[in-house]
This record gives structure tokens, sequence and C-alpha cells, in this order.
């Protein structure tokens, strides 16, 4: 029996010894919470506020344009002939940058100015002159007017003279023709008393002869009538003829007047023509120096030398304007265009700037500055639409040693939601909140008190 309940103990023993050969080591163990843990608090970051946003790349630039970079520009073609700046330097508004000289013909005479002065002068001693003559044209017309007044009123005259001497022959060959039928009368009973041997041969021919007379007279007042007529008629014809004569005159001298007065116009004309080309000659010589528009910087010298030859509205030289209004200028697609509004907050980064960032959190950011958006294009090029971000002044100032052309990234902060909403999005390539709109913590407030008011 002894020897049986050893046997049994043995086995145990073995047993256990077993059991503890096949257990979880220490370092399993605790490699297995360690494990657990990180899963645990990568489920838990899961639950983690993520704040949205658009990423977008672009280079600073000026707000307005008058603080752009700009290229002066040559108003006239000219021949360089001296520069009075260097790349870099500071120049004032109206700063002479350089000087041109004269290339085209009708500018090179010294003495233009002069010459274009007396021109003018002589054209306007011209104008006074031909004044005259028309004024002594006018006079003219009003003394010919005058005349054919006068020279009418006398041919009328005329006529109603010669009409009532007509009426007065007439009334005397009516009166003579009675004498005359008398006389036949008196000599035809003077006739027959003679046959009855009543009255003389000699008182007969005395009858006869008075009988002629009254004959001839009655002949002579017909003829004196008739040429009475005639001149009645004429008189009337010279009436006629004076108003042509007259108005072929005057017709004469207001068509010479009315040429006297065109030459007038065309010579004014000429004047003003002559004065404008004085004036922009006058305005042409101040463009022989090129000045500055504005304080700045010259930036590059885009022609070299003395001596060269440029052309009307090329380019001489480019300028910096002094402290710009500086503008991020951000290209956002055309899907994420709907979520961006005026005045939206954006974070910035710019190049050659120490920057530490976390897109999702942007106040652990390090080095990155608030913007707000200022201008949105209404059109797009190629997809993109463009944004001007201005400093937000409520944070953090841009630095000072930016300069208009370095580059800048932007983040245009959206809503704010978990990390594993964040995530499911990201893998199905939805653009932040497509579905639900833009529902920033700005907003939130807005709508709230527009729900209040509805209810």
């Amino acid at each position: 029996m002894a020897t049986e309940f050893k046997e049994f103990d043995n086995t145990e023993e073995a047993r256990l010894a077993m059991l503890s050969l096949v257990q979880t080591p220490r370092l399993g163990r605790t490699l297995a919470y360690w494990i657990g843990g990180i899963f645990l608090g990568l489920f838990l970051c899961l639950f983690l506020p993520w704040t949205q946003n658009i990423r977008s790349e672009g280079m600073l630039t000026a707000l307005t344009p008058q603080d752009r970079p700009q290229t002066i520009e040559a108003t006239i073609a000219g021949r360089i002939e001296q520069w009075h700046v260097m790349e870099g330097a500071f120049v004032n508004k109206g700063d002479t940058i350089a000087s041109l000289s004269e290339i085209k013909e009708k500018y090179m005479d010294p003495n233009l100015l002069a010459r274009l002065s007396e021109q003018v002068a002589a054209k306007q001693g011209a104008v006074g002159a031909t004044e005259s003559k028309a004024k002594a044209m006018e006079e003219q017309i009003s003394a010919l007017r005058e005349g054919l007044t006068f020279s009418l009123q006398k041919a009328r005259n005329k006529v109603e003279q010669m009409r009532l001497k007509r009426q007065s022959d007439s009334m005397d060959v009516v009166a003579q023709r009675t004498e005359l039928t008398i006389a036949e009368s008196q000599f035809e009973r003077q006739e027959n008393l003679y046959k009855q041997g009543l009255k003389s041969l000699t008182e007969l021919e005395q009858r006869r002869l008075k009988l002629q007379e009254a004959q001839a007279k009655l002949l002579s007042l017909i003829n004196k009538y008739e040429a009475t007529k005639a001149e009645l008629q004429n008189a009337r014809t010279e009436l006629n003829s004076l108003q042509a004569e007259y108005g072929d005159k005057i017709a004469k001298a207001e068509a010479e007047l009315s040429a006297t007065r065109s030459y007038i116009y065309g010579t004014q004309a000429d004047v003003a023509k002559l004065q404008s080309e004085y004036s922009s000659t006058q305005v042409r010589n101040q463009y022989y120096q090129i000045v500055a528009p504005q304080d700045g910087y010259v930036v590059k010298t885009l022609k070299a030398g003395i001596g060269e030859t440029i052309k009307e509205g090329e380019a001489l030289a480019t300028i910096m304007p002094q402290d710009p209004d500086l503008a991020a200028e951000l290209f956002i697609d055309a899907l994420d265009l709907p979520l961006i509004e005026k005045g939206d907050e954006v974070r910035l980064q710019f190049e050659g700037w120490p920057t530490l960032v976390f897109s999702g959190w942007p106040g652990a950011s390090f080095g990155t500055f608030g913007g707000v958006v200022a201008v949105i294009d209404n059109s797009g090029t190629n997809g993109k639409y463009r944004m001007l971000v201005v400093p937000d002044p409520n944070k953090e100032p841009w630095p000072d040693a930016l300069r208009v052309g370095s580059g800048v990234y932007g983040w245009a902060m959206l809503k704010t939601v978990p990390i594993w909403y964040e995530l499911w999005r990201q893998l199905n390539d939805f653009p932040p909140d497509y579905a639900s709109g833009k529902s920033s913590s700005a907003s939130e407030p807005k709508k709230k008190a527009e729900t209040a008011e509805k209810e």
C-alpha cells in the first residue's frame, strides 16, 4: 500500500510540473496588456474632435491692383539716353528712371513748338481777315436789298405814271375823234351849201383844211397813245427785270459769302488742329523722361544699355510698390467652392517660415497664421477657382518679412467632426460636409436663432 501511494504522489507532481511549463509567460502577458491598451486608446481617439478643412496652395500677392508689381512702359517711341536708377533702388513717385531722345523725324526739329506757334498765329490772322471780308459782304448784301427796294419803288411809280399817261392819251384820242366827226359833218354841210351856191369856194376850202387838220391831229394822238402804251409795257418789263437783276446779284453775293464762311470754318478747323498738335507736342516733351508712377522699388530693368531703341508701350522696368496690402492668392477645386464663403477663416503656412502643422487641430499648430476670405472669383480656370485671403484682424499679424510672390499653403476651416467620421468620409471620397451642408461653429448660433424665430 505504501508503494502504491508513493507512485500516485509522483504522478501528481509530474502533472503540476507539466502545467507550470505550459502557462503564459509574464512578458507575454505584459505585451498583451500593452497591445490591448493601444487598441483601446486608438478606439477612443476615433471619438476625438477633428476640424474638417480644404487644402489649397498659391502665392502671396497684393489685395488691390495698384499694390501689385507693375511694369513701367514708354508712352512714346524713343532711344534710351541715360539710366537714373539701379535695380533694387527705392524711388519716390515722380522720380526719373530713364531719359529718352526722339527718333521720329516729325518731332526732331528743336524749334518745333515755336514754328507751330507761328503757324497757329498765321492761321488765326487769316481767320480774322476772312471774317472781315464776310462782314463786308454781309453789308453789301444788305445794300443790294435796300437798292432793290428803292429801284422797285421807282419802277412801280414809273409804271403808274405811264398808266395815267396812257389813260390821258386815250381820252385825247376819243376827244379828237369826236372833233373829227364834227369837222366831217361841217364839211359835208359846207359842201352842200357850196353846191347850192350859198357858200363860196374859199369857205369850202377852209372847212376842208380844218377837216384835214382834225384828221392829222387824231393820227398824232393815236401815235402818241400807242407810244405811251409801249412805254407802259417797257416800264412793266423793267420792273420785272429789276427784281431778277437784283436777285441774281444778291444770290451771287450770298454764294460768295457762304464760300467765305466755309473757308473760315475750314481755317478754324486748321487752327484747332494746329493747336491740338502744339499741345500734343508739349505733352510729348514730358514723356522723354520715364518717371515712377508711385513709391516703390525698381525690381528689374527690362532694357539694357544706352542707345537702345524702344517702341511705344514697350516695358522698360518693373517696380514693386512700397508697403502693399498683402493677400494670399489660393486656388480651390470646383467641388469645394460651395463650402467657401466670404469671411470664412483660413489658416496659412508661408514658405520659408518654420511650421508644425496639425490640420485637424489648428489650435495645436505652430507657425501658421490666421486669415479671412476677402474675394472669391465668379469664374474659374481649368476647374480651379481663385480666392484672396487677407490677414485676420483678430489673430496674430503676418510676418513683416513676407514678400509678394512667395508660396503659401492654406487650410479653410470647416465643421468639427469626430475622427471616425473624417476617416469614413476620406475612404468614401466624399467632400467635407457635403450631405448636411456647411455648419461651422460660427454658423450654428445663427441657425439656432432662425429656428427660435420660426417657433
